[in-house]
């Protein structure tokens, strides 16, 4: 809210929409690009076999869609340069 000029409700009602937007977009089975930033998108994920934590019995995970994100170059660069200046 403070970089913005908003306040923080209206910050809030922003990163509200972002997400109902993005979550909409993603449900419909489209990516969301964001150029500088990067890509959410719907990664299939097959049927497998997983081991339940609790009971150590193996059981079947079933297969499903979940969301994805991919890092855009200008993000990655952004971090690359913050890890050369806290060394």
């Amino acid at each position: 809210a403070e970089r913005t000029g908003l306040t923080e409700a209206q910050a809030r009602q922003a990163i509200d929409t972002f997400a109902e937007i993005v979550g909409e977009t993603l449900a419909a089975g489209e990516k969301v690009s964001i150029p500088g930033f990067g890509t959410f998108e719907v990664r299939v994920r097959n049927e497998r076999i997983g081991t339940n934590p609790q009971t150590h019995q193996r059981m079947t995970i079933p297969a499903g869609r979940r969301p994805g994100f991919v890092a855009g170059s200008g993000l990655r660069e952004r971090m690359r340069a913050s890890e050369t200046e806290q060394a």
